[in-house]
């Protein structure tokens, strides 16, 4: 039973009758007149989704009024009669929303008996019954007489069956002064527990059956929960445990149900706050998917989307989103495979959610019409409006022509022109123009913001697992493994010098990562200092600056979606060049557990000690801290995901690890500058280059006076060479939220770059080295038509290892003394010490800090003796 009780309601004191809807279901009668039925017709239609309605109706109902009801959404007929029941069966409604009066009948929802009648074995027998539709076992109904006492009705739950009781007799207080029924009393009568502490299992879900957590319930939490309809539970050490009373996090109680052993209880809630866990998210089992995401995404957009994008277009443009929902209606009734209809059904599907969110309609609002459209017994017209009927036509004789010859796949086989077509059908790959002269300040800044990196709760879901490997170590770190890698080790490192099978490579993928080492070495090798830094700054005193490796260094390289030999190089050959002592890679396995031989073979030319066969928070968990097997390093560099990132930051802010990091890091990201002289093939292919390596990357073009001509010429070879890449459903992604500023001068296009500070800026200018200078943040330039941003990343000798999401206004890229630290040293004579000690003396004296002028007035006070 899904709650041991069924209120009965009187149409004529429908509106003054007091709230019971956290019982879930309603009986509302006897049904007398045609204007009982239209009040309950109405009440029903208003309230439908609140609650479940059943009705109990006479004999003096017509058969038509009853289908009438049950089209408005009400679910349970009781009828008066077996004959009224048996005429209802027999034009076709379900016998899942029919209740027999008196005895039992084939396949219908259950029985409806008067207490003296109602006896356990009939009770048995009809639970025993499972119902053709499988929507659940036949249920036994009982009614009273007059108003029953709270043993009578326990007893008849305990047959089991479910006391029908009116509600005026009913209260959610839990101890009734008036002599009314408590409804959290007769709810706690059906519950059982094996439990020594008597308390119950509890599953907490929101109004859309997701499952938000599990807890414990005892009788006097029930009460207090359906009193306050708030959430209120019991705490195994606490006591009651009013949810979200300091966090804010409140729910409200909705509606109990329990389990068919009637020992679980299921609370429906409208949760607010942050969410249900401890750990401020949704649930505290992961994120939910399907529809419910997509609308919290659109929500999010709604809000946050900046001005000029595709998002906000679509909320703010009544035609553009109304030619979409047509578009793609279309393209669902042209779809022929099962793949085809599940593409464009969700397409639709996400369109008309964009409707539904701009108009403020909720998913649940969706959800009510679906099970008000469910419940109807009277058929649909199999008819359509005649101008669709027209299209329709249309659309199915354009499909059955013969495809003409010049648009024929030619050598193509047919699945590649399937792939093509599925492409084709996912829409046109195209950054989102801006004219930055028709826009304000403030909205420049909005578009240009990268999207908000929701740190907390990243922090939330890394801070465990740092602290798991901080304090468990290899077994740890195997765990993670295993779980995030799918790769089962025996030991978590691998250790120098490695074993020459693990880094067989062809011939032509090693010259091209020697030649890559050379230049890259050679490059940060004349970044060293030729010797220290000497200057004396007044007669007698000399100051010196001098640079020392630092001895031990973690680098991650990222795995993922890309194999990565390229960051093992930009990391391991200036660790190697400034002479640290003690290299340390990390990089997840395959899941195998072998490694890249591309990475082993750059970690054996750079020298270093150990591989951790690890990714992600763990592996910088192991490097900061140091496990049996891990060495714990002074310093961790090397990009990553916002897990990667997130992990580096909270073992830098823990003293215990004393650990530096190199710098945050974002998602990859490129800015180019193009003028009227720039090839559109070439600046096509560098905004490719990053928006391939994630969706979360972004790309800018700032067009410098170009005309519609020459955007378009860009925008078709974005797409064209888009089609042809094999990780184009990423780059689809990525050019998703990247956009096109158009500017009149190249200094306009600059200021616009500073003040965006990318990762890679590329000038695809006219005479491009004179722009350099006005270049104020950006992590590497790239300059002039022949410098791509793909040399950068292999084997020019600049570094890779950038800074991201604006940080090039505060950080440098990596570099040679990323891996160094400078030291001073001061060198004073007699004369030196007459000259500065005076001064010292003063601002010592002016800071209250006596020792320190005391260590010079003593020396001052020495020399004086001597003369």
């Amino acid at each position: 039973m899904a709650f041991p009780l069924l209120p009965l309601l009187a149409p004529s004191s429908i509106a003054s009758t007091p709230d019971l809807s956290i019982v879930g279901y309603t009986l509302i009668g006897p049904l007398l007149t045609s204007e009982d039925v239209a009040i309950t017709q109405k009440y029903v239609s208003e309230n439908f989704g609140l609650v479940e309605f059943s009705v109990q109706v006479t004999s003096a109902i017509e058969i038509d009024d009853i289908i009438a009801l049950l089209d408005a959404g009400v679910d349970t007929v009781f009828p008066e009669t077996g004959e009224q029941a048996t005429a209802l069966l027999e034009i076709g409604v379900p016998g899942s929303r029919v209740v027999f009066p008196g005895e039992d009948y084939d396949d219908v929802n259950g029985v409806y008996v008067s207490s003296s009648t109602a006896t356990t074995e009939l009770a048995t027998k009809l639970s025993k019954s499972v119902l053709a539709d499988g929507t659940g076992n036949k249920k036994l109904y009982v009614t009273f007489t007059s108003t029953p006492t709270l043993e009578q009705v326990k007893q008849t739950v305990a047959l089991p069956a479910i006391p029908i009781i009116p509600a005026k007799s009913l209260t959610t207080d839990f101890a009734s002064s008036t002599g009314k029924l408590s409804v959290a009393a007769i709810f706690s009568s059906a519950l059982n527990t094996d439990r020594s502490d008597g308390y119950f299992s509890t599953l907490v879900v929101d109004t859309q059956g997701v499952a938000l957590g599990l807890v414990y319930s005892s009788v006097e939490s029930i009460a207090e929960a359906i009193k306050s309809r708030a959430g209120v539970y019991q705490s195994r050490k606490r006591g009651l445990w009013f949810k979200g009373a300091t966090s804010g996090a409140v729910q409200t109680l909705v509606k109990l149900e329990l389990d068919c052993d009637g020992d679980c209880i299921k609370f429906v809630v409208q949760q607010a706050g942050k969410g249900f866990c401890h750990l401020d998210t949704t649930t505290c089992f992961g994120k939910s998917g399907g529809v419910m995401a997509l609308e919290r995404t659109l929500v999010s957009r709604l809000k946050n989307s900046p001005a000029g994008s595709y998002t906000r277009r679509l909320f703010s443009d009544d035609k553009l989103l109304s030619a979409k929902i047509m578009e793609e209606a279309e393209e669902l009734t042209t779809a022929k495979t099962k793949g085809e209809v599940a593409w464009e059904f969700a397409d639709l599907l996400y369109f008309g959610m964009t409707k539904a969110v701009q108009a403020g309609v909720s998913w649940t609002d969706v959800d009510r019409n679906l099970d008000s459209k469910a419940k109807k017994i009277t058929r649909r017209r199999g008819d359509a409006k005649q101008k669709w009927i027209d299209a329709a036509t249309k659309t199915e004789e354009a499909s059955e022509k013969p495809v003409p010859k010049t648009e024929s796949i030619n050598s193509r086989n047919t699945n590649d022109a399937a792939k093509e077509a599925a492409k084709e059908r996912t829409g046109r790959i195209q950054l989102t123009r801006v004219d930055v002269s028709e826009i304000s300040s403030s909205e420049l800044t909005d578009l240009l913001r990268r999207p908000a990196q929701k740190n907390a709760n990243i922090m939330n879901l890394v801070g465990p697992i740092v602290e798991a490997v901080r304090t468990r170590g290899d077994a740890a770190l195997l765990e993670f493994t295993a779980k995030f890698e799918k790769a089962k080790l025996d030991s978590p490192v691998l250790r120098a010098p490695f074993s020459p099978e693990l880094m067989e490579l062809d011939q032509e993928t090693k010259d091209a990562i020697d030649l890559s080492f050379e230049n890259v070495r050679k490059f940060h090798a004349g970044q060293l200092e030729s010797a220290p830094l000497v200057v004396e700054t007044v007669p007698g005193v000399v100051c010196s600056r001098f640079s020392r490796p630092i001895e031990s260094v973690g680098l991650y390289v990222p795995g993922g979606t890309a194999v990565l030999p390229s960051t093992a190089l930009m990391l391991g050959v200036p660790a190697l060049v400034a002479g640290c002592k003690n290299i340390v890679l990390a990089s997840p396995p395959r899941s195998d557990g072998t490694l890249t031989p591309e990475v082993v073979y750059v970690a054996h030319k750079v020298g270093a000690a150990a591989i951790v066969l690890a990714g992600g928070a763990q592996a910088v968990a192991a490097m900061a801290y140091g496990t049996e097997s891990v060495p714990k390093v002074n310093k961790i560099l090397g990009p990553g995901n916002q897990f990667v990132t997130a992990a580096k930051m909270l073992v830098q802010n823990d003293t215990s690890a004393l650990v530096s990091i190199d710098m945050p890091a974002g998602p990859s990201e490129v800015l180019v500058v193009a003028d009227k002289k720039a090839n559109p093939a070439f600046v096509a292919s560098d905004l490719l280059s990053q928006a391939e390596h994630g969706v979360d990357s972004q790309v800018i073009l700032i067009g410098v006076d170009l005309n519609e001509v020459e955007l378009q010429a860009i925008e078709d070879e974005v797409h064209e060479q888009a089609m042809r890449l094999p990780r184009v459903d990423i780059v689809r992604g990525a050019i998703a939220h990247s956009r096109t500023f158009q500017v009149k001068t190249v200094e306009e296009a600059i200021a616009l770059s500073n003040k965006y500070a990318p990762e890679h800026l590329i000038l695809q200018l006219e005479n491009a080295s004179k722009y350099v200078d006005l270049v104020q943040h950006a992590g590497s330039v790239f300059v002039g038509a022949w410098s791509p941003e793909s040399c950068g990343d292999y084997s020019s000798g600049t570094n890779h290892t950038l800074p991201t999401y604006g940080y090039a206004t505060v950080y440098s890229g990596v570099n040679t003394h990323s891996f160094m630290k400078h030291l001073t040293s001061q060198e004073l004579t007699p004369e030196g010490l007459k000259k500065i000690g005076g001064a010292v003396v003063r601002l010592a004296t002016v800071e209250g800090l006596d020792a320190h002028g005391n260590a010079v007035r003593v020396r001052l006070e020495h020399l004086a003796k001597e003369q």
